[in-house]
């Protein structure tokens, strides 16, 4: 376990991961984390609130920015996973949109 505790100090003391660190490559998915776990929360809301344009809108951007992820060079795989979690709660929010507006009796 102290073996572990080790390497993991070593690897914290690399250079390049410092350098990743400060880099927007890292700060630029933390920052945008802030979208899908709004997102979340919302599910716990009453769906009279949910804005069916946005929701289709904040979709189509994390379809776009999870492409842009995978195929940017080195991999973003922090931002990937940031709008592939921002996606599913978009879809939720979606479904529940549509549940409550289009398929529900009780309006």
């Amino acid at each position: 376990m102290a073996n572990l505790g080790r390497k993991l100090v070593n690897e914290l003391k690399k250079k390049e991961f410092r350098d990743y660190l400060m880099s927007t490559h890292f700060w630029g998915p933390v920052a945008n984390w802030g979208i899908p776990i709004a997102a979340i929360a919302d599910t716990q809301k009453d769906p009279t609130i949910i804005s069916g344009k946005m929701t289709l809108a904040l979709s189509v951007y994390s379809l776009v920015f999870m492409r842009f992820a995978w195929k940017v060079q080195p991999r973003n795989l922090l931002l990937l996973a940031c709008h592939a979690t921002n996606e599913v709660a978009q879809l939720t929010q979606g479904a529940r949109f549509i549940n409550y507006h289009y398929l529900s009796e009780n309006k």
